[in-house]
């Protein structure tokens, strides 16, 4: 059985460290054209974050695909998502992109697009993954790559600016973007301020180590902070790679990607733009999302966590919209992956139509009491197995009804069995948490 490398979001780990060492990362590059069996030239573009070590994995890993007849175009610094329109429009074959997210500077990872600006199904990564297991090939001593830099920017943004050409009557309004020392330090200010904005801009001076450091979407403090200060409309912040975005309202107030999901599902509903009045979301996603969709006549359906399972379910029945609580968010309409700032766009394209602040679109999500209890388990017997925890959960879930949610799920990574319950009532689902946890230490324990 081939080695798992890819994980729910590429290949990821400390930079240096296998599987990130440059002899791995340049045989993947090499695995990566061998595995798709094309029978031309693969022409890949590539693009990266601001991390110190993606100048070096891109040399790596354009090293080991040119070795296999590829040409390699590099973009430079730029969002993740700019990459995957990038590979689509601009004819690539293949696009890769160099970034850990809303991780440390010292963690690095490679996204691979297809063509068609999709990322990678599992069934491509098992082969990229089994050809790295094939011992009957060798990179040798391939030669440094010669890499063709191109400023691709402009396309993209021309892209993006589609969603909102101009900010109408927000026109002049202070935003501030915080743009977590990151990829989105090369598009964003350029992009709002063109649209129509007044921008305050943080986290905007990336040194090869500050990436998200006490910024971006995953630390919005400083965002909100500035928000008030600024006296701004509104904020966004971004991850590492720009593909995801968190906002703030006007009061400071947090506006996750579940209240996203709800105030541009619930306009492009009322305008009859919403494909099988559906909403894609993960299995992350509070039960208040779903019952306020349902207040809409919108149906959630959920997906395992990682948005390209939020694609393949958007992409398999021609959704218009879904994402994740973390501030991804897919617009069919734009790409079908997460784009950060093409979701503050989005929002703000609902404020313009509306006439309606960010606070007061995103009150309509009630955020439902949640807990979440960790047993440590001797075996991880499949739960639907064994009655005494079977008959708890389905007690459990009786007794929620529509109104709630129970999801029991062991770790992937650890000897735990995760139980997560959501309800109108916090002690209730505590309570209800501690009877199901009672019997896997009952059983499984």
């Amino acid at each position: 059985m081939s080695e798992r490398l890819f994980g729910t979001d590429g290949v990821r780990g400390v930079a240096g460290v296998y599987p990130l060492d440059p002899p791995t990362v340049a045989r993947l590059g090499a695995a990566i054209v061998r595995a798709l069996k094309f029978t031309r030239p693969v022409r890949i573009i590539v693009g990266r974050d601001t991390r110190e070590s993606g100048e070096w994995i891109e040399r790596e890993l354009a090293r080991g695909a040119v070795s296999q007849g590829a040409t390699v175009t590099s973009t430079g610094v730029i969002p993740t998502p700019a990459v995957a329109y990038l590979a689509r429009e601009k004819d690539f074959d293949l696009g890769v992109v160099l970034s850990a997210s809303h991780n440390p500077y010292g963690d690095n990872g490679i996204k691979v697009f297809s063509g068609k600006g999709e990322k990678f199904a599992e069934s491509q990564e098992r082969a990229v993954e089994a050809v790295m297991a094939d011992h009957g090939w060798s990179l040798g001593s391939a030669k440094d790559a010669t890499v063709e830099s191109v400023d691709f920017r402009d396309p993209y943004l021309n892209h993006v600016r589609e969603l909102l050409p101009n900010a109408g009557a927000l026109k002049g309004q202070r935003i501030a973007l915080d743009l977590a020392n990151g990829a989105t330090t090369t598009t964003a200010r350029r992009l709002f301020e063109s649209v129509g904005f007044e921008v305050v801009t943080v986290g905007d001076t990336p040194d090869g180590r500050n990436i998200n450091l006490a910024c971006g979407s995953t630390h919005p403090a400083g965002l909100a902070a500035a928000v008030m200060s600024q006296q701004c409309k509104l904020g966004v912040a971004f991850d590492g790679d720009g593909d995801r975005a968190i906002l703030v309202d006007h009061r400071g107030h947090l506006v996750d990607g579940d209240a996203v999901l709800l105030t541009i599902g619930a306009d492009l509903k009322q305008q009859g733009k919403l494909p099988g009045n559906t909403v894609v979301a993960t299995v992350m996603s509070n039960i208040g999302l779903e019952v306020a969709l349902r207040e809409h006549g919108i149906t959630m359906v959920r997906t395992p966590v990682g948005d390209k399972y939020v694609m393949e379910e958007m992409l398999r029945h021609g959704y218009a919209i879904g994402g994740e609580q973390s501030g991804h968010v897919i617009l069919s309409e734009h790409l079908w992956t997460g784009d950060g700032m093409a979701t503050a766009l989005a929002v703000l394209r609902v404020m313009v139509r509306t006439g309606r602040d960010l606070a007061d679109l995103a009150s309509g999500l009630k955020t439902f009491p949640q807990t979440l209890v960790n047993v440590r388990v001797r075996e991880k017997k499949p739960v639907a197995d064994v009655p005494a925890i079977a008959e708890a959960t389905a007690r459990v879930a009786a007794a929620l009804g529509s109104r709630g949610r129970v999801l029991v799920r062991y770790s992937g990574t650890e000897p735990l069995l995760r139980i997560m319950i959501e309800g109108e009532d916090q002690a209730s689902v505590q309570a209800w948490a501690e009877e199901i946890a009672e019997a896997v230490r009952a059983t499984l324990a």
